[in-house]
């Protein structure tokens, strides 16, 4: 099922006052238990304040331990928010580590399939959601690597962090962004989530390097895929789960050589933090599927915490081996707070000259 076929990229409407928005639990089911609840309150009351109506689909909080071993209810509501021609957008919860299972619920259901197509809607989450995407991507609809409820609309200082506020914002009609700049801040990830630290202030740094060229041309363009890069070398390794890659080979999820001829790759690392030699062996995993021979060029998100900051560049560097190949390193994307949002498929233009990063159809 990777035998290469253009892919055309549908594009859903942004979102309007009044329209419903689905939160699903498409991986963990953490937003169900009790230590969210106030995560929920948080972010309910914003997605309102934008005359959003947020409606959590049925099994979005039926727990951890519930939808861990029932992927199908999972599935269940991704399929049921595409059918439901009322909402115009869909939020995942948070991430996790096995929205795999889902495939084979999603991929062989032509109702679903047809769905997608019939009545494309916006999708946004990051982390392992990368899995979701990449089906999506090979359905042709365009969906956004960005903010989701539990990070970002239930963030539990007083406000959104600024930048990714304004990234979700512009998710809304009339407020699209077309460049992305880097972010003047960046924020240590929180050790208390609990509702008593409700109004606490994430520690902040005043961002002192900004998009980093590692090497390559100043300006390069093409359309934007990738993800989390544990959740691709997931797929390709089966090193979380023994049936993974077997799974994902059977629906094509990763994009074949052909299909990342001409890309503008985005890669980002999780919360675990890789150590450098797991990071090299993640980028080699891509490195024998051909991907750096036939990119147009690399973003790299910044590291949560900056670990590791100085080890990646250098292992960036190393395994790509082709100084003529731009990497741009250190942008606001994926598990590193604050957050940008990159929407898969449209053509992106990097120029640092200007330290920017323009995307859109018709960029």
């Amino acid at each position: 099922m990777n035998r290469y076929k253009e892919i055309t990229m549908q594009h859903a409407r942004k979102l309007r006052k009044g329209d419903k928005v689905a939160i699903v639990s498409l991986s963990s089911g953490m937003l169900g238990e009790a230590f969210c609840s106030h995560n929920i309150e948080i972010g309910v009351k914003r997605l309102k304040a934008y005359g959003l109506e947020p409606i959590f689909m049925p099994n979005a909080l039926k727990g951890i331990a519930y939808l861990a071993a029932h992927p199908e209810a999972r599935a269940k509501d991704l399929k049921d928010a595409f059918v439901d021609d009322s909402i115009a957008g869909i939020i995942c919860a948070i991430g996790g580590d096995d929205t795999y299972k889902l495939l084979p619920y999603l991929m062989e259901d032509a109702e679903f399939v047809r769905a997608v197509e019939k009545h494309p809607k916006l999708f946004t989450g990051f982390s392992d959601t990368t899995i979701n995407h990449l089906m999506f991507y090979k359905l042709g609809l365009s969906t956004y690597y960005g903010p989701n409820f539990i990070c970002d609309l239930g963030e539990i200082a007083d406000e959104m962090l600024p930048y990714s506020k304004k990234a979700f914002e512009g998710y809304l009609e009339g407020n699209e962004i077309s460049e992305i700049v880097s972010s003047e801040v960046w924020y240590e990830e929180r050790s208390d989530f609990s509702r008593a630290a409700i109004g606490t202030e994430r520690v902040a740094h005043r961002e002192e390097r900004g998009f980093e060229q590692l090497q390559g041309c100043e300006t390069f363009q093409g359309e934007l895929l990738g993800g989390c890069l544990e959740s691709l070398y997931d797929i390709l390794s089966s090193s979380r789960y023994a049936d993974q890659k077997e799974v994902c080979e059977k629906y094509g999820i990763f994009p074949g050589k052909e299909e990342w001829r001409g890309k503008i790759l985005f890669i980002e690392t999780c919360e675990e933090k890789p150590v450098p030699e797991l990071f090299e062996m993640e980028l080699r995993a891509l490195q024998e599927k051909g991907v750096f021979d036939v990119i147009h060029g690399v973003l790299v998100g910044k590291p949560q915490d900056e670990a590791y900051y100085e080890e990646y560049k250098e292992i960036l560097t190393k395994v790509i081996d082709n100084e003529n190949l731009p990497i741009v390193y250190n942008v606001n994307f994926g598990h590193a707070t604050p957050r940008c949002a990159l929407q898969y498929g449209v053509t992106a233009r990097v120029d640092m000259r200007y330290k920017k990063i323009y995307q859109g159809r018709n960029r």
